[in-house]
């Protein structure tokens, strides 16, 4: 126990170190996605003991960005539409309003965790809009695995509600959960 917990500790420091990588790349909000994908391609050669560094992280940011940045405007799009129909729910009465406002809800977790699922997945040479497909379908017959992923967003959440620059460091450890969710399911289950 003594001799893993160096090991352990170092996965730890790593989340928390491409977290910070992760949401400075991802300012300018349309990168998100590229640099989620770059973060999680970090990780995975990390874990894997492969030669990494910022200097990797740089070149999978720069390749994903290619089609990674529509990705970013079209999720933040369907975003703040779908923000903005909560609003006009919240805000107007009308019948079913409260079953819209949880549809609306379920549909932008459902398209984040797509977007993290299919982030994780992304290779160079792989296609954005092929990942998603395959994101979104491994999200609805996963559904335990994708609350996995809705629970690390759950600890992004509460770590910016207790100090806004927690959740940099706490956005690495939510892409490490969703490799976790992916690797999970390639592994077969115990006969």
């Amino acid at each position: 126990m003594r001799a893993r917990f160096p090991v352990l500790f170092g996965v730890f420091a790593e989340c928390l170190l491409v977290g910070v990588w992760i949401a400075l790349a991802a300012l300018p909000l349309v990168t998100l996605p590229a640099a989620l994908a770059a973060g999680a391609g970090h990780l995975r050669r990390w874990t894997g003991d492969e030669e990494t560094g910022l200097r990797h992280f740089a070149a999978d940011l720069r390749a994903a960005l290619r089609g990674g940045w529509l990705v970013g405007l079209a999720t933040w799009a369907i975003l703040a539409l779908l923000g903005v129909d909560l609003v006009l729910v919240r805000s107007v009465p009308v019948p079913g309003g409260r079953l819209a406002g949880a549809l609306g809800v379920l549909a932008g977790l459902w398209l984040t965790v797509t977007l993290l699922r299919a982030a994780t997945a992304w290779r160079p040479g792989l296609r954005w809009r092929g990942l998603l497909a395959s994101a979104g379908r491994r999200g609805l017959r996963d559904p335990a695995g994708s609350l996995l992923v809705v629970c690390g967003l759950a600890v992004v959440a509460a770590s910016a509600w207790f100090s806004a620059p927690l959740a940099l460091p706490a956005l690495g450890i939510l892409v490490a959960a969703t490799l976790a969710v992916e690797r999970r399911r390639a592994v077969p289950a115990p006969v």
